[in-house]
This record gives structure tokens, C-alpha cells and sequence, in this order.
């Protein structure tokens, strides 16, 4: 059988040996009536790592944000969030369709950052005939803007903004810990200045699946109600949060090895004709293959495909690599080869 080299995403990630004897060993109970120990225990080290006084389990980023914005907003509120953020582009309008929260969008910056003249503009003025705005909703790094970290100082400016002006700040945060490590600071103060964060556990931190939602203890009591509702009570969810507890304590430092191959991967990339390479930061390289490319990009992908090779197309030529845990040094010389014979 071909060895699968599968650079579509971080989400790809296979939960360790120790993650796996972690889940068979887990102690369970049921986690809607608090007596899982293990989601307890997941949950409480989440709030310690990242400052916040509690954390809920989710079962994935798309939950946890729609929970956090299911509590803090109500029917009829309104939301400000960058037009590439992931909860406006990916997850299918849910503020929309099951909490009838309107999503007003703010053009996103090259580096991820939403100006704050635009985030004022955004803010409606206290009129019947307008929605209330309530949120304001950032993403950090930010998927679509190259996997960009967004400064903690911007977040730091970004919200005192919004909550001098009476909105609450929820931050997407899926891969906060990437951002962490880009930045060389601890992952609390990304997240000191903002009421609620949500981060994924099921990307490059590998564990099998499940996110994080964390802010106050009140937030967090109203989020638990939100999960429910949304169908997101899980019972002896311990078996899967003793994987998280892993991914929390062991696989966080390691994201800089993603970030070194991810450099390297786009360094040989800018090598190659016809090839243009975004700036890379963290563990997401984005490309695109022009018309002056020997290849069409249609041809690349599946000259790729055929040799095992897997990458993301987001359409127009562009494409994504994302280097995690199961990309070694070989299969990344392997990929670059690949390319190489293929583009030349």
C-alpha cells in the first residue's frame, strides 16, 4: 500500500500511543450530571492553562464557537466578525440558522486584524429599528490570512475597544496554541483580554476529537445549558477527554517543529516556477500555482495525488499545506521532490 503523505490539514492528526492508553484507562461517569472525572479534570486544567476560571468540553471548534456566541448573544443581536474569519466562511451561517444572531462583517486585514475604526463603524447605535450589537468576535491565528498570529497587543487594543463600548469578545482560537508558540508567550496572555475562547484539541495538539470553550464561571454555567441545547450533553465522554488531558500536557511545546517544516516546505516552494507563496508563520503554508506554472493546478493536485501526496485546493489555483505530528523530515523531502519533478 502507497504511504499517504496528508498535508490537508491538521485535523488528519492520530492520537498517540499515550493518548490511546490514556482513553483505555480512563475513569468515566456521566459528564450531563458532572460526574465524569475526567472531562472535570480536562476542563479544569483548560481554565488553569489559559487564565480563565472554568472550561467546558465541546465535541468540535464549530460547536464551541456557535455555543459561545449562542451565550452571549440572543435572537435578534448582532455579531462583528472579519468577513475570512472561519465562524462566518465554515460553519454554515449556525449563529444564523439556530440562534438567530445576525453576523455583520468587518473586511479582515493581511495579518488577520480587523482595523478599529472598522470595528467602530460596525457598532449600531441604540435605534429600534437596528439589532443590538453584542459581540465582537476575533480569530487568532487566523486560517484564512495565511495562518497568520495575531499580536497580543492588537487583541489586548482590539478588546478594551469593544468592551469600552459595551460589547463582550469572544475569540476563535482554534489554533491558539500555534499562535503562542509563534509569538514566544504564554497562551494566557492571548487570551487575558477576552470574556470567552474556543480552541481545538483535534488539530495539531492530535488528540481524536473535541474543543474547548473557556471564560468566567457564569459564562461557562449559561455555555453548559447552550451545549445542551445544541446537542452536545455527552455522557462517559471520558473515554475521549483523557486524550485531550494528553494533548494538553505533551503536545503543545512540539507545535515548533510543525512551524520549522512549515518554513521549510515554503522556502523550497518559492524555488519552484510559477509558484507564488504566501508568508508563512505557523504550520499553514498557502500557495498558488499561476498561469506561467509549467503545470495547470488541476494537474499538480492530481499528479500529487498519485503519488500519495494530499494537499488542500481552495480554488483559483491556491492551495494549502499544513504540516503536523504525522509529517515527518522524510515525508516533507518527499513532498518537495514531488513537486520539483512535477513543476519542472
Amino acid at each position: 500500500m502507497m504511504h499517504t503523505i496528508d498535508l490537508r490539514s491538521d485535523t488528519v492528526t492520530k492520537p498517540t500511543p499515550e493518548m490511546r492508553q490514556a482513553m483505555y484507562e480512563a475513569e468515566v461517569g456521566d459528564d450531563v450530571y458532572g460526574d465524569d472525572p475526567t472531562v472535570n479534570e480536562l476542563e479544569r486544567k483548560a481554565a488553569e492553562r489559559l487564565g480563565k476560571e472554568a472550561a467546558l468540553f465541546v465535541v468540535s471548534g464549530t460547536m464551541g464557537n456557535l455555543v459561545a456566541l449562542l451565550t452571549h448573544c440572543g435572537r435578534g443581536d448582532e455579531v462583528i466578525l472579519g468577513d475570512k474569519s472561519h465562524t462566518f466562511l465554515y460553519e454554515q451561517g449556525g449563529m444564523a440558522a439556530l440562534g438567530g444572531v445576525t453576523p455583520h462583517t468587518v473586511p479582515n486585514q493581511a495579518d488577520g486584524t480587523l482595523r478599529i475604526a472598522d470595528i467602530g463603524g460596525a457598532i449600531r447605535p441604540d435605534d429600534p429599528h437596528f439589532p443590538r450589537t453584542r459581540l465582537l468576535c476575533l480569530e487568532n491565528t487566523h486560517n484564512v490570512c495565511n495562518g497568520t498570529p495575531v499580536p497580543v497587543d492588537y487583541m489586548a487594543r482590539a478588546a478594551a475597544f469593544a468592551h469600552n463600548r459595551g460589547l463582550s469578545v469572544h475569540l476563535d482560537g482554534a489554533r491558539v496554541f500555534n499562535a503562542a508558540v509563534a509569538l514566544g508567550v504564554d497562551v494566557s496572555a492571548i487570551v487575558r483580554d477576552v470574556d470567552s475562547v474556543q480552541f481545538c484539541l483535534s488539530k495539531g495538539l492530535s488528540a481524536p476529537i473535541g474543543s474547548m470553550v473557556c471564560g468566567s464561571a457564569a459564562f461557562i454555567a449559561e455555555a453548559r445549558r447552550a451545549r445542551k441545547v445544541v446537542g452536545g450533553g455527552m455522557r462517559q465522554a471520558g473515554v475521549i477527554a483523557a486524550a485531550g488531558i494528553v494533548a494538553l500536557e505533551k503536545m503543545t511545546d512540539r507545535l515548533v517543529d510543525d512551524h520549522a517544516r512549515a518554513r521549510h516546505l515554503a522556502e523550497a516552494l518559492t524555488e519552484l516556477p510559477g509558484v507564488q507563496v504566501s508568508p508563512v508563520t505557523t504550520n499553514i503554508v498557502y500557495f498558488t500555482v499561476t498561469d506561467e506554472a509549467p503545470k495547470s493546478p488541476e494537474q499538480v493536485e492530481v499528479q500529487l495525488k498519485d503519488r500519495g501526496i494530499l494537499l488542500n485546493s481552495r480554488g483559483g489555483g491556491r492551495f494549502r499545506a499544513v504540516t503536523h505530528v504525522g509529517i515527518g523530515d522524510e515525508d516533507l523531502e518527499s513532498t518537495i521532490e514531488a513537486l520539483r519533478q512535477i513543476m519542472t
